[in-house]
């Protein structure tokens, strides 16, 4: 059950095809040559771009021009009779035309072009695709065996460990025992769910970091849309955000002066973006073109800007007096959070919606290139690539943003620093859970209060973006970290944490293994990964490595890799944080 395939096919090399593509055998019946435009159906509003000169000849009558084909999306494909360059535009005339078709990876598709009177063309399937999720059964029954495997042995030592133990003495039913709730001292319980959560971010993180088996809807989004990979980064930021008021209340609580804690903090903001600036060195340190800014740099700025707004604004013996105002306390004493932070927000959206930039329009949210048909092909990203670009120079930021190579798109950098403010935003909706939870200690307010925020974020998300990929009026954009994806992503988080919070530390149905063991030590886990990517053992060419089973075998090999890791430091009680 994976995407076996016979290697030859009408001699052609099935085998040579790579993960995602398909072969065109174009057949023309006449003379003049044609061209090839394909256009996917992920780019919004673009030309079709040139693939191939489809070559006719009056002898033989015969010609066949056999090419490779990326199929990963849905295209539509048109034929010209001349070359109009590396885009044909809506206006131009074409032989045929064949729209939204579901190529399939390992097929082979005919096209016919025969002349005539009029020139007729035809589209066939000559060989099946394969089936690129048939992988996930196969992967699901190996992961069902190994479970089994492991319970077997873990049964046959504790059988081993128990014929080689002396028996204990039992105790009897009058017998004196101890507990902590007999002797009357409280003891201090951890949200094993916050560990949980983060160790479903950061194992997620490398599963995609690792390639997601190579499916488009793993990897991140192109442009506007949600995908797996998209989620990642908003939780991570949004779990921090919860610890924050959780760990400042325990440093006041001890009495250490503010002044302390915010040296602290900016202490562990700089180690976080000088790691990450280390880690953008990886490939060598070339200073000239070396990129700035990166994920652990923006997860420093967000942490030292929301923690300082907290340790300076929070009360918490704030006297609320009225019934309603006591049952939203969460909420109303960080009503001067909310001001800095709705400010710092309300700023962002007049820049991006009317600060004009040389040759773009005002509130341009697009990928620039290709997009709207070439008509702002320097715009990548509209204000936001323009002020990152105006500050940290081209080449200090990502070369290679998704938009890059679907819509021919220039640098743009996906963490730059104008990001950081709708980022900060996010932050600030982790740092309001927590305080649901410091304020409200049962479990039925916490679980009222964090599906009320869920659905409420999740809904103004929607309208924010008109419920719709494109159409909205600030699309769900994780290269822009736009409103709306900082709103949709944010709702996703209360669910996932109102889940785990629920299984593990209200009806303890699940302990939080293993991701729990990942959680606690998530950031070993995000540089470990990071440095020794492309390293034996965590990863591994064997074969040809065009399938998506081979990739995703890969990526949970590398996955598992890790958690076992974290496995061995939980054991050995080994936890570090910056």
């Amino acid at each position: 059950m994976i995407e076996y395939t016979e290697r030859y096919f009408r001699g052609l090399d099935l085998w040579s095809l790579g993960v995602d593509e398909a072969f065109i055998n174009a057949t023309v019946r006449g003379s003049q040559n044609y061209y090839l435009y394909s256009l996917s159906d992920e780019c919004e509003r673009c030309p079709y771009t040139r693939v191939q000169e489809i070559k006719g000849g009056a002898n033989p009558p015969v010609v066949n021009n056999v090419f490779k084909l990326g199929i990963a999306r849905k295209l539509s494909l048109k034929v010209l009779d001349r070359n109009v360059g590396k885009y044909a535009f809506d206006n131009e005339s074409f032989v045929c035309q064949f729209s939204d078709q579901n190529l399939g990876e390992f097929g082979v598709y005919d096209i016919g072009i025969e002349e005539g009177n009029r020139v007729a063309c035809t589209l066939e399937t000559a060989k099946e695709p394969v089936n690129i999720y048939l992988p996930f059964i196969t992967i699901a029954l190996i992961a069902a065996a190994l479970y089994v495997l492991f319970k077997l042995l873990q049964h046959g030592v504790h059988l081993v460990q128990r014929s080689r133990t002396p028996s204990e003495p039992q105790l009897s039913p009058n017998s004196p025992t101890i507990s902590v709730q007999a002797t009357g001292v409280p003891q201090k319980t951890r949200l094993r769910s916050l560990d949980t959560f983060r160790g479903i971010a950061i194992m997620l993180m490398i599963f995609v970091n690792s390639g997601g088996g190579d499916y488009w809807w793993i990897e991140h989004a192109t442009w506007n849309g949600l995908h797996v990979a998209d989620l990642v980064f908003p939780w991570f930021l949004f779990i921090m955000g919860v610890c924050i008021p959780i760990s400042l209340r325990s440093q006041l609580g001890r009495n250490v002066p503010r002044y302390e804690i915010l040296k602290n903090v900016a202490v562990r903001s700089l180690k976080l973006f000088l790691i990450g600036l280390c880690l953008n060195s990886i490939n060598g340190p070339t200073v000239a073109d070396l990129r700035l800014f990166g994920v652990l740099q923006r997860f420093g700025v967000a942490y030292f800007v929301v923690s300082a707004i907290h340790l300076y604004c929070y009360q918490e013996n704030d006297q609320l007096q009225h019934p309603l105002a006591r049952s939203h306390a969460d909420i109303l004493r960080l009503w001067k959070h909310w001001v800095i932070v709705g400010t710092i927000v309300f700023v962002y959206l007049l820049v991006i919606f009317f600060v004009p930039v040389p040759n773009c329009p005002s509130g341009y949210f697009g990928p620039g290139g290709k997009h709207l048909m070439l008509l702002y092909p320097n715009c990548t990203g509209g204000i936001t690539g323009y002020i990152d670009r105006q500050v940290l120079g081209i080449r200090h930021l990502y070369q290679h943003p998704t938009a890059r190579y679907m819509y021919d798109a220039m640098p743009f950098d996906p963490e730059g620093p104008f990001g950081c403010l709708p980022t900060i935003f996010q932050v600030f909706l982790g740092l309001q859970c927590g305080i649901l939870i410091l304020t409200h200690t049962d479990v039925t307010s916490r679980v009222r209060r964090m599906l009320s925020w869920g659905i409420v974020l999740g809904l103004l998300g929607g309208i924010l973006c008109g419920f719709s990929k494109n159409d909205g009026w600030i699309p769900v954009n994780k290269n822009l970290w736009s409103l709306s994806y900082v709103m949709v992503t944010a709702s996703l988080a209360y669910f996932l944490l109102l889940i785990c919070y629920v299984l593990i530390d209200v009806k303890r149905y699940w302990t939080g293994n293993p991701f729990l063991y990942a959680g606690m030590n998530a950031i070993i886990l995000y540089v470990g990964h990071t440095v020794f990517h492309k390293m034996l053992p965590w990863h591994w060419r064997i074969g040809h490595m065009n399938t998506h089973f081979m990739l995703t075998l890969e990526a949970l090999w590398n996955s598992v890799l890790w958690n076992i890791i974290a496995y061995y430091l939980y054991k050995r009680k080994l936890f570090y944080s910056l």
